[in-house]
């Protein structure tokens, strides 16, 4: 560290922030940059510690000022590559390297406290440096020098920033001569002229971690909550407006128009999609923060963008195709286009402000919710009525879209207010629900008109959400017997219809049955009508799937290939309704299910008696398997012992071996889904507690390891191992007492009777299986694995049974051992490390006297000699960390002697 700072040094160090930057020859540019990346290195790995002084602090900050200098970026740009232009280059890069030492000293979090002086000194820099980068004069605005500067230089500073409030505020903002809100001003000044859309999303996820530490500090300090708010609320405040500002196209058409609104990430979202979402998190956080500041800086500007939407209605006029929007000219159409796309960014994040209206502070800020509500069903109601998503345009490929995503975002924004409303519900509806009535009823005659197949799908989908949201989280008593509710209902069973599109159905189905199933709040048992609602809900099941138990009659007779696939659409769509029906009141109330299997129980009936008949088509058998999953995880009391019975009888009998080998290696992806499934739904039954499954369980041992486990042990694919495994791993946690008998004698007289142990050569198989496992190179299922072997020691003491200890124990702390040294599995050093631990610690006198002698004696690659240092340098240590330190050091060391061997040449003698 010292001979590095006197390198770097020059004699007036401390003022080194103030002087120009000197011209350096290209031999000192060189060392210099070898010695910041050493530095670099150093910090990496080094504690802070009094070798850091502030002299090379104050050298590395005046080296990171060299790529605050846009002059040597200026000068490149001109010069090409004359040696000036290289010059430039190279000093740029020595602020790239300078901030990157700084980084590495930033991200460390444990901070001695002769340490923190030194901090301080550094923020102090940091200050200085944010002053230059983001000064203003006549040559240059804060975006000019920004685009000037080397692209990597900005990149780092951004980080730097993101670990000075990320890990350090807490500690600097106590400092009083750190001035935290003039370098919040600098922080903003930065972050509205980034050069890139990057750079302006790095630089919103600083201000986002920012508000996370406000918010964490005034909730743990709510004494001087009002001081804290006070001193940065101006901040927040100019914040929240320029964010808003950069969404909307009235002030910032030109850069969000760059943004690509088509091409999907990582996270199936386009970068338009991105920009609004991290925008709106921070506007949420702000909100939290200071809800009526918010609230007053957000409602004017949605109420603008609403007068315009609203406003729309007297430019329609009825042409002879239908209805026309009167708006033709160039820079209206373009105006409107901007109002249209700001309305839309504005109702979502309305919408993403809904959680602060509810819980503690509903009545507080009940006025300014209800407004919203108001509005926004004003909005979809007026949608809905003069059917702007159905209106020619002048421009048709702008204007349609803008207005059918405003319609849907109208209603998404209502949706979110679904918990507010059921909160209004719970608050009013025993004294005066006419205002509520009122809301709900006209929200859904906003619903209905979208529920056809006619319109768009974006919208029918925005649609059937806001309906499900009605029916399962508001829930009032009265939604059966709004007429427009009706009017789905009849739409829905009218078997003349058009069927919607296959997602909408299955949403309106889930509605339409969770206000006929769910419990309604505020009401007694008594008085929920369940005889009423039973039988409603076993007409609308029955009208679903009326086509669906016809088959069965016609289910065993050969089939035209037109036929089949009518046959298979209609099992499609069937079972997508019901299995969503039953997975959405799987959580709910005992009677809720009752219900909903009662109205099942035949349509569950003729799919067991269809699933022989469809089980070479694999397509088929999948849906059927998910339906039948379903119904084990969400209504298994409800089927009763018998039928379950039954099903579980008629999956074995029909997925022999041939059948099995048929899916798994001939069917591809769907095969191996059908087969993933039907382990899936036998795991669920092995769990289940209680004598009444039991007589299964050996068929269901013998399907695993004598018809799933040879098909799949030799291949390399991963598919349906992990869920075998899972199998296995439950049949042994939830049912040891079929392999292992204790007694209340043996539990007495510990250490003198031992277990008696049952099915010892199915046990033995599964142990097997285990251990080939962590024979193959899927890291994912030997993590799995190992996880569930460690499982069942805590919980059974599996590594102490008799016949694990004598025939096993050794033969898998053998293989962790090769794993280890090949290094096929290194990320699951630690885990191995323990569970090899774990293992030995049950006979650590025969791990030490006779395994660990007989291992090193069957290591090849090394001497007898090389054998003997290995065996004396692992320590007969009993406690984990110095046992699993050894078997690491033992593990590498023994790499290293196989290497040196390796590369020795041919004839050498070895002494």
């Amino acid at each position: 560290g010292d001979l590095l700072s006197s390198l770097l040094q020059s004699p007036s160090a401390a003022k080194l922030l103030n002087q120009p930057i000197p011209i350096l020859d290209t031999d000192s540019e060189y060392i210099c940059s070898l010695a910041l990346e050493c530095l670099a290195h150093l910090f990496s790995w080094i504690p802070l510690s009094t070798s850091i002084t502030p002299s090379l602090l104050t050298t590395i900050f005046h080296f990171a000022r060299f790529g605050c200098d846009t002059r040597a970026r200026k000068m490149s740009a001109v010069n090409g590559s004359s040696p000036g232009a290289l010059l430039g280059q190279e000093r740029g890069r020595l602020g790239v390297l300078a901030m990157a030492c700084i980084n590495e000293l930033m991200s460390k979090n444990c901070v001695p406290m002769e340490f923190e002086e030194y901090l301080l000194r550094m923020f102090q820099q940091t200050f200085y440096l944010l002053q230059k980068i983001t000064r203003e004069n006549n040559a240059h605005t804060v975006k000019s020098r920004l685009e000037e500067l080397d692209e990597s230089y900005i990149e780092k500073f951004t980080d730097f920033l993101r670990l000075f409030v990320s890990v350090h505020l807490r500690r600097i903002e106590s400092y009083s001569q750190f001035p935290v809100v003039e370098f919040l001003a600098l922080l903003f000044k930065y972050t509205f002229h980034q050069p890139t859309h990057e750079g302006y999303f790095s630089c919103l996820d600083i201000w986002t971690l920012f508000l996370d530490y406000l918010t964490s500090k005034i909730k743990s300090r709510l004494a001087d909550k009002e001081a804290v708010l006070n001193r940065y609320e101006d901040a927040l405040v100019l914040l929240l407006t320029e964010v808003l500002n950069r969404i909307q196209f009235r002030y910032n058409q030109a850069q969000l128009e760059e943004l690509d609104d088509e091409t999907l990430d990582d996270d199936q979202q386009t970068e338009w999609q991105r920009y609004l979402r991290q925008s709106l998190e921070v506007v949420a956080k702000v909100m939290e923060l200071l809800p009526t500041h918010a609230f007053s800086t957000l409602f004017p500007v949605l109420q603008d963008n609403l007068e315009v939407y609203l406003g729309l209605q007297q430019f329609v006029v009825t042409s002879g195709t239908g209805h026309r929007l009167n708006i033709t000219a160039e820079n209206d159409c373009r105006r409107l286009h901007c109002s249209l796309r700001d309305l839309s960014s504005l109702l979502q994040a309305v919408g993403r402000l809904a959680e602060y209206f509810t819980g503690d502070v509903f009545a507080a800020r009940f006025n300014d919710a209800l407004t919203v509500v108001e509005r926004l069903v004003k909005v979809t109601l007026y949608g809905s009525q003069i059917k702007l998503y159905n209106i020619e345009t002048a421009v048709p490929s702008v204007l349609k879209p803008d207005l059918i995503d405003v319609h849907a975002q109208s209603l998404a924004a209502l949706q979110a207010y679904s918990h507010w409303l059921a909160q209004f519900y719970s608050e009013v509806h025993r004294q005066n629900p006419e205002q509520f009535i009122s809301l709900v009823s006209t929200a859904l005659e906003a619903i209905t008109p979208l529920i056809s197949s006619k319109v768009q799908e974006k919208l029918l989908l925005s649609a059937c959400h806001l309906l499900v949201s009605l029916a399962t989280t508001v829930r009032p008593v009265f939604l059966i017997s709004i007429p427009a509710v009706q009017k789905v209902f009849t739409r829905i069973t009218d078997t003349s219809a058009q069927r919607l599109p296959d997602k909408a159905q299955v949403l309106v189905c889930r509605a339409l049955s969770n206000v006929l199933l769910l419990p309604w709040p505020n009401l007694p048992e008594s008085e929920q009508q369940w005889a009423v609602r039973s039988t409603n809900h076993a007409s609308l099941i029955s009208a679903l799937t009326r086509d669906y138990r016809q088959l069965k009659a016609t289910a065993s007779l050969p089939q035209r290939k037109v036929q089949l696939e009518d046959t298979k659409v209609i099992i499609h769509q069937t079972l997508s309704v019901l299995e969503d029906i039953v997975e959405s009141v799987s959580g709910e109330s005992t009677k809720s299910r009752q219900i909903c299997y009662q109205s099942l129980q035949e349509s569950v009936q003729v799919s067991l008696a269809l699933f022989p008949a469809f089980i070479h088509q694999s397509d088929v058998t999948d849906e059927m398997l998910s339906f039948f999953l379903t119904l084990f995880q969400g209504l298994r009391v409800q089927m009763g012992v018998p039928f379950t019975e039954q099903i579980i009888q008629t999956f074995l009998n029909m997925f022999t071996r041939e059948q099995l080998a048929e899916s798994i290696l001939h069917e591809g992806s769907t095969g191996c889904r059908v087969v993933e499934k039907f382990l899936k739904i036998l795991q669920v039954v092995v769990q289940e507690p209680g004598q009444v499954f039991k007589p299964f369980l050996p068929s269901v041992i013998s399907l695993c390891m004598e018809q799933v486990y040879p098909i799949i042990a030799e291949r390399s694919s991963p598919d349906v191992k992990a869920e075998l495994f899972e199998l296995l791993f439950r049949v042994l946690h939830h049912n040891w007492r079929y392999f292992f008998k204790s007694s209340v004698l043996a539990s007495v007289q510990r250490g003198v009777a031992e277990e008696q142990m049952e099915n010892e050569a199915q046990f033995s198989a599964i142990m097997q299986a285990f251990g080939q496992s962590f024979l193959q190179p899927d890291i994912h299922l030997f993590k799995q694995n190992l996880f569930y072997l460690e499982t069942l020691n805590t919980k059974q003491k599996l590594y102490h049974k008799k016949i694990f200890r004598t025939t096993m124990l050794f033969q898998f702390v053998n293989v962790l051992l090769q794993v280890l040294v090949h290094k096929s599995h290194d990320l699951l050093q630690e885990e191995i490390g323990i569970a090899t631990y774990n293992m030995a610690s049950v006979d650590f006198d025969g791990f030490y006297s006779a395994f660990l002698p007989e291992f090193l004696a069957s290591c090849d690659g090394v001497d007898s000699n090389q054998k003997n240092v290995l065996g004396r340098n692992f320590k007969m240590d009993r406690d984990l960390p110095s046992f699993t330190q050894n078997v690491h050091r033992l593990v590498n060391d023994l790499r290293y002697y196989r290497l040196c061997n390796d590369s020795l040449p041919p004839g050498t003698v070895k002494l």
